[in-house]
């Protein structure tokens, strides 16, 4: 597939997408939307892909927010149209069933935040920073990260760095959850490879219950919650990676997962 603002490499199971507008520090345009969108549906049904790795071109900026050139132009209509596509973009990110790793390389600021947050897991160079500051536009974050900063750092700390739009660095991100490891910005894509590397090998299917139990799991009640992983559970012993998984455990050898 050809992409006007995005970087496709596949690296046997992994695949390295990287948005590419170091001009703009990889501001989010609608095109370049449009492009993660077609690349994640593209990947999601991808069965030698079994994890991805997101990052920004250039040392300076993952994402540094949206395009204020699109955003300066907005009416009502068009606002709440133009938060819904990015919504739902990052919602795809966020379910395809597969890992998705941000390797945040610099800035993440609004909206690039919220790309970063809708993906499973986050590793940022310790030069990053992260934030919200769409305040200073006289704006709100519009791709759920009102929801998203919420759900992974508490209300109260959401609140101070949505209503100050201060970013934060990278260790401070570790510190409240916002990011899961820190690495040397020399070593993150490094870093980055060898974890996709070591996901890669897990069991894909048990590895897509297990984000679909936690992503709509922290919406249900705690009941409700359990018997959809019990749900989850019953049908992933059906699996020929379970029978490969529990015989390479007594034989005491590495599994070979398939991903059937």
């Amino acid at each position: 597939m050809a992409f006007d603002n995005l970087l496709l490499e596949r690296d046997g199971a992994i695949a390295i997408v990287t948005i590419n507008r170091p001009a703009v520090l990889n501001a989010l345009n609608t095109q370049t939307l449009d492009d993660l969108r077609r690349v994640i549906l593209d990947l999601s049904r991808d069965d030698g892909v079994r994890v991805v790795v997101l990052t920004g071109a250039g040392d300076k900026s993952f994402v540094a927010g949206a395009d204020v050139n699109e955003l300066a132009v907005q009416t009502p209509t068009s606002g709440r149209d133009h938060a819904l596509a990015g919504q739902h973009v990052f919602d795809l990110i966020e379910n395809m069933g597969k890992p998705v790793i941000a390797a945040i390389n610099g800035y993440a600021l609004g909206g690039g935040c919220e790309l970063a947050m809708a993906c499973t897991l986050r590793i940022a160079a310790d030069t990053a920073r992260l934030g919200q500051p769409e305040i200073a536009l006289g704006l709100i974050p519009g791709y759920a990260g009102t929801q998203r900063l919420a759900r992974l750092v508490g209300k109260g700390r959401a609140m101070d760095m949505i209503l100050t739009g201060v970013p934060i660095a990278a260790d401070e991100a570790l510190r409240i959850g916002l990011v899961n490891r820190v690495s040397p910005a020399a070593d993150l894509m490094a870093d980055a490879r060898k974890l996709a590397a070591q996901l890669a090998k897990s069991a894909p299917i048990a590895m897509r219950y297990i984000i679909n139990a936690v992503n709509k799991g922290i919406e249900m009640p705690f009941a409700g919650a359990s018997q959809y992983e019990a749900a989850l559970f019953g049908l992933v012993t059906s699996t020929d990676d379970m029978r490969e998984g529990t015989k390479a455990f007594l034989e005491k050898r590495k599994p070979e997962f398939t991903g059937r």
